[in-house]
């Protein structure tokens, strides 16, 4: 294969084509299931916590073992872990379809979600081994179609599924399979990266020690509230247990000759505002993802096909941003104005949409989401294109996988906790307005233990019950517009450095031209070697030229 100078297009979107299936697959396993929870919930006797693990468990799997793909992606063969992911993949699908309770589907769930940390992480350091810093930004955008494809495609094919009674639910884990499939023989065919092997040690103990810290905290937020009181003994215990955990992992990481998340990483002041506001996006994005299903679905009393019409102006809005404002980076190499217009819409349509109930104007829900989806496509996948055009291209797969950890652990911790306060509020106005109807709570059937069956409740109290949760949904949207704020500051905080304009007689960098010169590298007069090395070349201080700090 060329090397990545000599590459045009054409042969980029070849080799990027298996990679770009498997991260649709991997989207999809998050989005495939959110019109269809309440009725695989309802079938399986489960409740709003189960509701939550079934997404939550998925993002903690993923976020736990993403760094620990990533470390791996700089000693052996990026393209061989890629496929073990995926095959890990497929059978975390294939057992997610035979479930018999909500404890199975969860466990499966979780198998899932390592295979699609890996999807995604491996995913993005391949697109930056193939490409330079200045062409990120276009084919970054590759990679957020493809996620808003999913987003898209997967709320219509689960609730089509659901909907179909001589398919079932199952088969919404199943329909993953043969796609997963042509994935593995794609990358086999497609994409060739050099490999340069070295002996190493993986600090095995580091991740052990962050998994166990996400995972104990992540508990502590689902159960909270319900199992216990916010302020408990058993608040303080898993707490504390995790901020242990956490500086254990720290001091593992600093002295490890190999760390699972390279703490020099955090010496530049772009990788650490990037990393917090990665974090918070993510949970900005998978509450939209995963509560907006749930509002027109049990607020609105949608049906799931419908529901997944309903969700599109977020999701369109998500794919064009991305698709534009890649070209236009790789256009222009400016990058923070995107993201500050990104952060700013997504702000305003979170707080617009706090003011949602279950007899909103449709129209006016749709203008919401459409700010909502143009600030995720703004601001998601460029704040990984900013990470790595940090990183020591040494570490690049550790900077990615860091990148990619933080959005998982954001979506983990905001799913969990904004599910809790749903399940709280819901509660508080369904007793409200059955009190007020003078209806026993007992009336709304499977509230407060399960996930209730609006088409079995009488007549009179469906209305009730879908007040409640339109009311307590736009609590929860409500909510996460500071933490979208808090995303916007730290953008702001980040110093914009541009990378280098790649040299080309053919116009515009990165536009109306067939390859990418040599100044497009990863690193000076390197190619795939030096980008697949963990050893950076001499006279390159390590870092990636033009990077920002």
């Amino acid at each position: 294969m060329k090397p990545a100078e000599a590459m045009n297009h054409r042969q980029i979107m070849q080799a990027l084509s298996g990679l770009l299936l498997g991260i649709f697959m991997a989207a999809l396993s998050s989005t495939i299931v959110t019109n269809a929870l309440p009725k695989i919930l309802t079938d399986l006797h489960g409740g709003e916590s189960a509701y939550t693990w079934v997404i939550a468990g998925t993002l903690l799997a993923s976020c736990a073992s993403t760094p620990l793909w990533g470390k791996l992606s700089d000693l052996v063969s990026k393209k061989l872990l890629v496929q073990i992911s995926l095959v890990i993949y497929l059978l975390g699908s294939m057992l997610a379809g035979l479930s018999q309770n909500p404890g199975e589907l969860i466990a499966c769930r979780v198998l899932q979600g390592l295979g699609s940390g890996g999807i995604t992480a491996l995913g993005q350091v391949c697109m930056a081994s193939l490409t330079g810093p200045r062409e990120r930004g276009r084919y970054s955008g590759y990679f957020g179609m493809a996620f808003a494809l999913a987003t898209i495609g997967g709320p219509l094919i689960g609730g089509t599924i659901v909907d179909t009674s001589w398919l079932g639910w199952r088969w919404c884990f199943y329909v993953s399979v043969p796609f997963t499939l042509l994935a593995v023989v794609l990358l086999q065919k497609t994409l060739h990266l050099p490999v340069h092997r070295r002996e190493a040690k993986i600090d095995y103990l580091g991740a052990a020690l962050i998994a166990s810290s996400a995972t104990v905290l992540l508990v502590w937020i689902t159960l909270a509230g319900d199992q216990y009181a916010w302020l408990s003994w058993q608040t303080a215990a898993m707490v504390g247990g995790s901020v242990l955990l956490g500086l254990l992992a720290v001091l593992t990481e600093s002295r490890a000759s190999e760390p699972i998340i390279p703490l020099s990483l955090f010496g530049y002041r772009t990788v650490t505002l990037s990393v917090l506001a990665g974090l918070l996006i993510g949970a900005a994005m998978y509450a939209a993802t995963t509560f907006l299903s749930q509002y027109f679905q049990l607020g609105r009393g949608s049906s799931p096909i419908t529901a997944g019409v309903e969700t599109m102006p977020m999701v369109l809005g998500l794919a064009v941003a991305s698709m534009v404002v890649g070209r236009l980076i790789t256009r222009h190499g400016r990058w923070k104005v995107y993201l500050l217009i990104g952060g700013t819409l997504l702000t305003a349509g979170f707080a617009l949409l706090g003011t949602v109930r279950s007899d909103t104007s449709y129209g006016l829900t749709a203008c919401y989401m459409l700010m909502v989806g143009t600030g995720i496509g703004m601001t998601m996948q460029n704040l990984v294109l900013v990470i790595q055009n940090t990183a020591p291209a040494a570490v690049l797969g550790a900077a990615s996988s860091t990148a990619n950890f933080a959005r998982s652990m954001g979506g983990a911790l905001g799913v969990s906790a904004l599910g809790a306060v749903l399940g709280h509020r819901t509660n508080h106005y369904a007793a409200q307005n059955l009190a007020a109807a003078h209806l026993p709570a007992a009336a709304a059937r499977g509230n407060g233990s399960g996930i209730p069956d609006l088409a079995a409740l009488p007549a009179r109290v469906r209305p009730l019950i879908e007040n409640a949760f339109g009311h307590s949904l736009g609590d929860v949207f409500l909510l996460t517009a500071p933490i979208a704020f808090v995303a916007l500051i730290a953008m702001l905080l980040v110093e914009e450095t541009p990378p280098p304009a790649p040299s080309s007689p053919a116009g515009p960098a990165g536009e109306g031209r067939d390859t990418t010169g040599p100044d497009s590298t990863c690193l000076e007069n390197a190619g795939l070697d030096a980008v697949e090395s963990a050893d950076v070349p001499a006279g390159v201080p390590g870092a990636v030229p033009g990077a920002v700090r």
